[in-house]
Parts: structure tokens; C-alpha cells; sequence
């Protein structure tokens, strides 16, 4: 019984390996086209429609009794009807609302809406759950609690409970914009510093001046709009506390 579990056949696993790997190339293709989301930014419509893709991929790659043009097909025809949803969401208010939904208030003004949270199908507990999560233990510090089409639920507390910022305190501070990654893993990001429009040598000079010398022991460095370089070197041979087990 068990030996029969085990017997392969030769030709069987090269037809499983090419139809596994021109699935994932489909897949990938498909995914490109309609678009990049984390999971947890999936609607109730990308969330069906990525498990079906998957369903699809997943069956014309293992099971050969099924031709595989078939799952090509079905992958392509939900992955274009996936694409026209997001292209009708993004042009009509009301498809928006059919395909993606709408977000639903559960407190409002401090007050927790039962209406809100039956419509969502979430209950007391898994709504504390989530404010404790997001860093309020009480909810009487909660002004609008929303839960959005993908299922997070974004909170606004009371302004007496809100942390102070810069501008609160009318404090001026520099301006930040994106990190460029000037290099990366011993190796200098030509592209990058060139966006940024510096020369290697002004790098180099820079590093020295640091006290880098050689770029080969720097794991990653980064320069931001003020021109500010940020080195992490190599740390290999440094002993790690384990403080996370």
C-alpha cells in the first residue's frame, strides 16, 4: 500500500513541472495586469477572484487529465474580468460601491453603532480586539472608528487623546523626503546616484571622510535630500541577543 504511494511516474513529472511553471508564468503575467495589493488591502471582490485564479492554477498544474489550455483560459478570462472591475470602480461611484463596497462607521462621536457592527458581522469582542491592536485599551479615547472595504478598521481618537505634533508645539523641522539607496550589499547603486545627482567619486570621498574606506564592508548605506549618508555595515561575526524566542 504504501509503495504505491510513492510510485512515480517520469514523463507524469515533467508534464507537472512544465504545466507548474507556465502557471506561475500566467499567473504572473495576470497579477502584473491587474494590479499590486497586499492582502490585506484585498476587497471582497479581489479576494474571490484571486482565490479562483489560484483554484485554477493549481489544478491545471496537477491534475493532467484536464488539457491544459483549459486552465489557461480560466485564469485569462478572470484575471480580464478582475482588470474591468477596477477599471469600471475607478470610473463609476456606484460599480465602486457594488464591486469594492463602502466603509462602515462602528463609533461614532464616541459612541459605539450596533447598526455598524452588524452590518460588518464583527462583534464587541473582535471590535476591543482591534482598537487594543491600533493602541487604545479605552474606547471612550475614540472619536470615528471605520472599518474600510478591506476589512481594517482605521480609528481618529478625541483630540485631548491625540499625540502632539511638530506643528502642535509650532516647532520648525527640516524636511524629509525618500532614502535613496546608494549602496547595497558592498555595491555602489549607480542609478540611484545618479537620480540624486552625485558622482562615485564624491561618494568615495564622502565615505573616507565617514571613515568607510571600503564600500565592500557596507551592507547598505543611504543618502536623503540634505544630502545626510546613513552606513550599515557588515555585522556577521556580532553575537545576537535572542530576546525574540
Amino acid at each position: 500500500m504504501w509503495q504505491d504511494l510513492f510510485k512515480t511516474n517520469i514523463r507524469q513529472i515533467d508534464d507537472v513541472f512544465l504545466r507548474g511553471f507556465f502557471s506561475l508564468l500566467v499567473l504572473f503575467i495576470v497579477t502584473k495586469i491587474i494590479g499590486k495589493k497586499q492582502v490585506s488591502q484585498l476587497s471582497v471582490f479581489d479576494y474571490v477572484i484571486g482565490i479562483s485564479i489560484g483554484n485554477f492554477a493549481a489544478e491545471m498544474t496537477v491534475n493532467t487529465d484536464i488539457p491544459f489550455s483549459n486552465g489557461i483560459i480560466a485564469v485569462i478570462l478572470f484575471g480580464t474580468v478582475a482588470y474591468l472591475g477596477s477599471i469600471a470602480a475607478l470610473k463609476s461611484i456606484t460599480l465602486r460601491r457594488f464591486f469594492m463596497g463602502s466603509p462602515t462607521l462602528l463609533i461614532e462621536k464616541g459612541k459605539l453603532l450596533e447598526r455598524g457592527l452588524k452590518k460588518v458581522r464583527i462583534d464587541i469582542n473582535d471590535l476591543l480586539e482591534e482598537c487594543r491592536g491600533n493602541g487604545y485599551f479605552d474606547i471612550s479615547e475614540i472619536e470615528y472608528a471605520v472599518m474600510e472595504t478591506s476589512g481594517t478598521i482605521s480609528i481618529l481618537p478625541k483630540s485631548e487623546y491625540k499625540p502632539l505634533t511638530p506643528s502642535d508645539m509650532k516647532v520648525k523641522v527640516q524636511k524629509e523626503g525618500l532614502q535613496a539607496n546608494i549602496i547595497i550589499d558592498g555595491k555602489i547603486m549607480k542609478q540611484n546616484l545618479e537620480n540624486r545627482n552625485k558622482k562615485e567619486e564624491w561618494l568615495s570621498h564622502e565615505l573616507k571622510v565617514m571613515g568607510y574606506p571600503n564600500i565592500e564592508n557596507i551592507l547598505l548605506a543611504t543618502l536623503d535630500d540634505n544630502e545626510k549618508i546613513t552606513v550599515y555595515e557588515r555585522n556577521n561575526e556580532e553575537k545576537i541577543e535572542k530576546v525574540l524566542e
